[in-house]
């Protein structure tokens, strides 16, 4: 029975985001995205460890010290900032997070929606992605114009709505294809 609610779940997620990353021209992301949590070594973790509100990887953290679940999953996600944590060139060989490509924090931001929708279901409200980042450990580990970005969009939401959001990403942050997103040019 948990097998059957975690596919229902993880698969209503991955429609929403997909659904979402249409609406602002990321065809391809919305397409492949969270395609790991349909492995074995996430999809048994999901089904061992589901609740129903909240995702079983802080369940199996909480059980175990760590989740198996989230190291798999936050190394095969480019829109998870996690995936972009690598060591300093400053020489103290300190993990520092690198600059996220701009398609990608739009794919984290619009992740953290559809968690947010699929967990709050019809409470939920455009505030919640910004105060579920609020309440989160980010801490100093994302790149400081990732995080940048990222709670611009996230304050966006919550005070203007999603239609001016999305339509702002969509006009503005991914308009022109001529963003070098492998140099990780933003625009301001």
């Amino acid at each position: 029975m948990k097998a059957a609610k975690h596919f229902c779940t993880i698969t209503k997620h991955k429609i929403l985001v997909m659904k979402e990353c249409f609406r602002v021209g990321l065809y391809r992301q919305g397409i492949l995205h969270d395609l790991s949590k349909y492995s074995w070594t996430e999809f048994r973790v999901g089904c061992r460890y589901y609740q129903g509100n909240r995702s079983p990887n802080n369940a199996e953290r909480e059980d175990r010290g760590y989740s198996s679940a989230w190291l798999h999953h936050k190394g095969r996600n480019k829109h998870h900032y996690e995936y972009w944590l690598d060591y300093s060139m400053d020489g103290t060989g300190r993990m520092v997070g690198m600059k996220m490509p701009v398609k990608y924090v739009v794919e984290m931001f619009l992740d953290r929606i559809a968690a947010s929708k699929v967990y709050k279901d019809s409470a939920y409200r455009d505030s919640d992605p910004l105060e579920y980042y609020r309440n989160g450990k980010a801490g100093g580990l994302m790149h400081p114009e990732t995080r940048e970005l990222l709670e611009k969009l996230l304050c966006m939401l919550a005070e203007e709505g999603e239609e001016k959001t999305y339509s702002y990403i969509k006009h503005q942050i991914l308009k022109n294809k001529t963003i070098d997103q492998t140099e990780n040019v933003y625009r301001k």
